[in-house]
């Protein structure tokens, strides 16, 4: 590879952006070219129910921004949803592999929707609200292409949080409910952890 074309590695991954495909064979297709456009990270690239698939990136905002581009130009008419969101809340990316560690709390909020990105932008949204902390964030898989977050903390940030992060799926349509739970059992808890 030439120093010209060589890739460096970015100074801060700051950005997340995803692309969300109706054909799983042109999202492999489109994934591959979102990696070659420009220096980002591959968080996920898989597929999802019912059939589609996604692929998600990080690394700095222009590259993201760019990687996206090229994800949407190779999906063509198989891209269903995209985003790319430039400072994203770090509780973002523990909880798509459900790595956050969790403690006893007063309360626990749990946000569905139908749609992968629309669940990242709330949880996203609800993270940037209040003081709660991201406890997972499940992405569509087995579970009919929904997608749902769930968040601890007190119950009046939760709350906050809750209500901000479900009216980002609402204002798209595709809300499926929100849920505030104050004092959840300790096997119920445990049973999300």
């Amino acid at each position: 590879m030439s120093p010209a074309t060589q890739k460096t590695t970015p100074t801060h991954a700051n950005a997340l952006g995803m692309v969300e495909f109706n054909s799983i064979a042109v999202g492999i297709e489109a994934a591959d070219a979102m990696m070659k456009i420009s220096q980002v990270d591959l968080v996920v690239a898989k597929t999802i129910c019912p059939g589609k698939f996604i692929a998600m990136v990080r690394g700095d905002t222009a590259a993201v921004r760019a990687s996206v581009e090229e994800g949407r130009r190779v999906g063509d008419i198989a891209q269903v949803a995209d985003f790319v969101i430039p400072n994203v809340h770090p509780d973002v990316f523990p909880a798509l592999t459900a790595a956050t560690p969790q403690h006893k709390v007063n309360a626990l909020g749990v946000v569905e929707t139908f749609s992968v990105a629309s669940c990242i932008l709330a949880a996203d949204r609800a993270a940037k609200t209040a003081k709660i902390s991201l406890m997972e964030i499940r992405l569509g898989i087995g579970i009919g292409g929904k997608a749902f977050f769930t968040m601890t903390g007190d119950v009046a940030a939760v709350k906050s949080a809750l209500e901000a992060g479900a009216a980002v799926a609402q204002d798209e349509g595709l809300l499926v409910r929100k849920v505030l739970i104050p004092q959840p059992k300790e096997e119920i808890f445990n049973s999300l952890s």
